[in-house]
């Protein structure tokens, strides 16, 4: 997933290259084993480069931090994840920072504070 540009200056300089040894580790290869929701303790067959088992396209492997703290780059709190599996481990921090930003368009802020 790309990296949204009011997000950039969370990343360090050497991004890139800790996205490689992420990606190199996982031999190319979504290091998802079941946080996504599927798979059951088995990981996620999707390989970088490979046409999807469950997409007419082409998997790409994104570096997903665990915890959701793009400043957290160690090793341990990275995974390289498929596309899908990515999106489904990061569904509920989706949901909570979408309605975070719908009520501070709307000027509700955070009730419960």
């Amino acid at each position: 997933m790309p990296i949204r540009p009011e997000n950039k200056h969370r990343y360090p300089p050497n991004w890139k290259d800790i996205r490689a040894a992420v990606l190199a580790r996982a031999e190319y290869r979504c290091e998802c084993v079941g946080e996504c929701g599927l798979h059951r303790g088995r990981r996620c067959k999707e390989r970088h480069g490979d046409r999807g088992a469950w997409t007419n396209g082409m998997i790409v492997l994104t570096t997903a931090h665990l915890d959701h703290n793009p400043e957290n780059n160690a090793m341990t709190n990275l995974k390289s994840l498929c596309q899908r599996c990515h999106l489904r481990y990061d569904r509920e921090h989706h949901a909570e920072t979408g309605r975070n930003t719908r009520d501070r368009v709307a000027g509700q802020g955070k009730l419960w504070e």
